[in-house]
């Protein structure tokens, strides 16, 4: 190994593994320094804010669902809730139930893949997954598990997991029967063990340590843990409305990266697991609160690889929610309510298994889209991640050789879970024509 600390580094890792999508590492250092560092996202640009324009508003639930394969729900349920915001829509607690429902499924089924399948072997010294399995067996049939419920409670009201078509404005297409929901309440009780030894077995990794300086931003809402309504918040002092989200955030192009910078008045920010629990942790129900705290944990925490043991406490609270809805369900009059749409703009956020996701919709009288905006977590974490890195690399010392800092900077990244692929959004060309 080269030990010398003066010597120059050009590492390039042009497909990061473990992750959704695809995208790619590189930085240059010497005397010390990180001189340039990237993390360079080189997927085409999705476009599916351009697919939106010219079509009816009842198609968006559908067209945003094909966003992500992980996390169909955040796309869907955004895209809903805007439109139903301008449309002056509300229909009612039984429909807010099922949609809290769902999203603790995809909160549940994302988290719990990322913990076991993708980050795992980076704490306990494996390749991948499958590596990993062979000593610890246990481990990756609980992510198994986990994961395979999460998918079952979307089912339960969106038809199939992957995807799902049973959202609606206004509603849900069909109410499932009273035996469906009490079949899925008795596997949801029998996993309470599952994920309580997830909190606890989180809490006893040999985690790394990385202490950063970070604005973390989260949705907060007075009455509950926040997944949906509530107000943009943040450590640093931000309170607003979603309707201000412009006002506040900005994107921009980066010559190294098909998907947006964003920054929050000019500055970097945080979101995801480890931002919701820093700000709402006192939000969390008791029994929730009680067990974290007795496996030692405290937050807020400013050590970024935190991050993988506040995606187990929401695992914990997913499950307990769903129980608490399931053991409530009953048959609804009617699964929606009718929609008249309008003309004028729709804005909300909610909270994506990866943190605050933002839709802006620009809607004609008879209910067709002319302009959309979608803005997922990823895209705005990727400065964070950045400035992550080159912290974090300085810190650990240039004087390792190139693949122990390779494996260092993709453990920091995959620590974030980004979804590269919904990330791509749009891209700005210029073209130039002689």
């Amino acid at each position: 190994m080269n030990t010398h600390p003066e010597r120059e580094i050009n590492i390039e890792v042009p497909v990061m593994v473990r992750l959704e999508g695809e995208g790619a590492l590189s930085f240059q250092a010497s005397n010390g320094k990180v001189e340039q560092l990237h993390l360079r996202i080189y997927e085409p640009p999705r476009l599916f804010e351009e697919f939106l324009v010219g079509r009816n508003y009842t198609d968006v639930p559908t067209i945003t669902a094909r966003i992500c394969g992980i996390c169909p729900i955040a796309y869907q349920m955004t895209s809903i809730l805007a439109l139903e915001k301008l449309f002056d829509v509300e229909p009612g607690p039984w429909v807010y139930d099922m949609r809290r429902l769902l999203y603790c499924g995809e909160w549940l089924q994302s988290h719990a893949l990322h913990i076991h399948l993708l980050a795992a072997p980076d704490f306990l010294g494996f390749d991948n997954a499958i590596d990993m399995a062979e000593d610890h067996p246990e481990t990756v049939t609980r992510g198994m598990r986990l994961q395979a419920l999460g998918n079952e409670i979307l089912r339960l009201l969106g038809g199939r997991s992957v995807h799902p078509i049973g959202l609606k404005v206004g509603g849900f297409h069909k109410a499932p029967s009273v035996d469906a929901a009490q079949s899925l309440l008795k596997k949801c009780e029998a996993a309470l063990d599952d994920v309580r030894q997830l909190v606890a077995w989180c809490a006893q990794l040999n985690l790394p340590e990385d202490q950063q300086q970070f604005t973390s931003v989260a949705i907060h809402n007075e009455n509950e843990y926040a997944i949906m309504p509530g107000r943009l918040r943040s450590d640093a002092g931000l309170n607003i409305g979603f309707n201000q989200y412009a006002d506040n955030f900005a994107e921009e192009q980066v010559p190294h990266s098909t998907a947006f910078y964003s920054r929050l008045n000019g500055h970097s920010y945080f979101l995801g697991p480890l931002a919701r629990v820093n700000l709402n942790f006192s939000q969390l129900p008791g029994s929730v609160k009680a067990w974290a705290e007795a496996q030692g944990l405290k937050f807020p925490s400013a050590d970024m690889f935190h991050n993988v043991v506040a995606r187990a406490i929401e695992c914990h609270y997913a499950l307990e929610e769903s129980i608490r809805i399931l053991k409530a369900y009953q048959l609804p009059e009617s699964p929606f309510v009718e929609v008249v749409p309008k003309a004028g703009v729709g804005e909300f956020c909610t909270e994506a298994p990866r943190g605050m996701i933002y839709h802006r919709y620009q809607v004609d009288a008879s209910g067709s889209i002319r302009a959309a905006t979608i803005i997922p977590p990823t895209s705005q974490n990727q400065l964070r991640i950045e400035e992550n890195l080159k912290s974090s690399v300085e810190r650990f010392g240039l004087n390792h050789t190139d693949d122990e800092l390779r494996l260092f900077c993709e453990k920091i990244i995959r620590n974030y879970d980004p979804c590269i692929s919904c990330s791509v959004h749009f891209l700005k060309l210029d073209v130039d024509r002689c």
